[in-house]
């Protein structure tokens, strides 16, 4: 078991496979052209998953796929049958902009993947190219619906932002309650890569807003789970608010970059590499700095202690 000097058991690897996106979202890499390939000198799939191994031996019960876009990284679903094949009980979610999932979730599926959150910030196709500088709703949609087809479990992640989409909100969750599934509204993470002009709308200004149609509750909060769960009416959503303090008392996550740095907190510069003991192949110098990456991850993040803190950190790097 994997406990930190705060008696958190830290059980969640979250993975990110690639740095790279085929969207320009204004939250998170607006500044990087589209012709622009981040590069990249990332581990192998065989090289993630010795630490993979090594962590699941130590305790993690739930890893997530993250990018940039991690449909983007060849014969992913390769790496996810690898972790599946390990340990079929794992909890193996995946996080994509939904782009290039049609032609993917079949072999997902049969890889071992259990669940998948898409992101979806807009209904409507204008506002979508202006968020993420692209033309996608008609691609998103087609991932969605062939995510729910192959009988995944489906939740959608909707950034909130001011004079975007803060119109959309309740139309947002009435698309997701008509396809039986969850979305949680996202609070924008403050970070110095996403446009600067950018305003996200906070947990309170949300329900504000759902709450001039609905009738909205809060709802116990899961242990270790980043989101508050409420009910519009007969409807169960969700907020993720990592400005608040709760969001960092039961945190149980790590994250491994694609080459090789593990982060103990989203929103701190500070990380172990990892790089060179899987070229090795040496498992104990690994579990070694996994060890030490636990007992150093921070209490609270940035926001916690300087306001208005700007993590530097790219999220596109860390999965966010």
């Amino acid at each position: 078991m994997l406990v930190d000097r705060y008696d958190r058991v830290i059980d969640y690897l979250r993975i990110s496979v690639t740095q790279n996106c085929n969207f320009r979202c204004l939250y998170c890499m607006p500044k990087i052209p589209f012709d622009e390939k981040i590069n990249e000198n990332l581990l192998s799939f065989d090289e993630l998953f010795l630490f993979v191994k090594v962590a699941i031996d130590a305790g993690v019960r739930k890893i997530r796929i993250t990018g940039g876009e991690p449909l983007l990284r060849k014969d992913l679903h390769k790496f996810i049958k690898m972790i599946f094949e390990y340990k079929n009980s794992i909890d193996l979610a995946l996080t994509t902009n939904g782009f290039l999932l049609q032609n993917q979730a079949k072999l997902l599926k049969e890889a071992g993947l259990k669940r998948v959150n898409i992101s979806l910030d807009s209904l409507h196709a204008k506002k979508l190219i202006k968020i993420s500088q692209k033309d996608i709703l008609k691609d998103v949609m087609q991932g969605i619906n062939a995510a729910l087809s192959e009988g995944f479990l489906v939740k959608l992640n909707c950034v909130a932002l001011k004079g975007l989409n803060d119109d959309e909100i309740c139309d947002l969750l009435e698309f997701a309650k008509a396809k039986n599934i969850q979305i949680r509204f996202i609070e924008f993470m403050e970070n110095t890569h996403a446009y600067g002009q950018l305003q996200g709308l906070k947990a309170d200004e949300i329900l504000k807003l759902l709450s001039q149609k609905y009738k909205v509750q809060a709802l116990e909060k899961s242990l270790n789970a980043p989101v508050s769960l409420y009910k519009a009416d007969d409807y169960t959503f969700g907020i993720i608010d990592p400005h608040s303090h709760e969001f960092c008392d039961t945190c149980n996550r790590i994250r491994l970059t694609a080459d090789g740095l593990l982060v103990p907190c989203l929103y701190f510069d500070e990380a172990l590499s990892i790089r060179k003991a899987v070229k090795q192949g040496d498992i104990d110098a690994a579990s070694k700095i996994l060890q030490s990456v636990i007992e150093n991850k921070p209490e609270k993040n940035k926001w916690s202690i300087k306001a208005n803190e700007r993590s530097t950190r790219a999220f596109y790097q860390t999965g966010g």
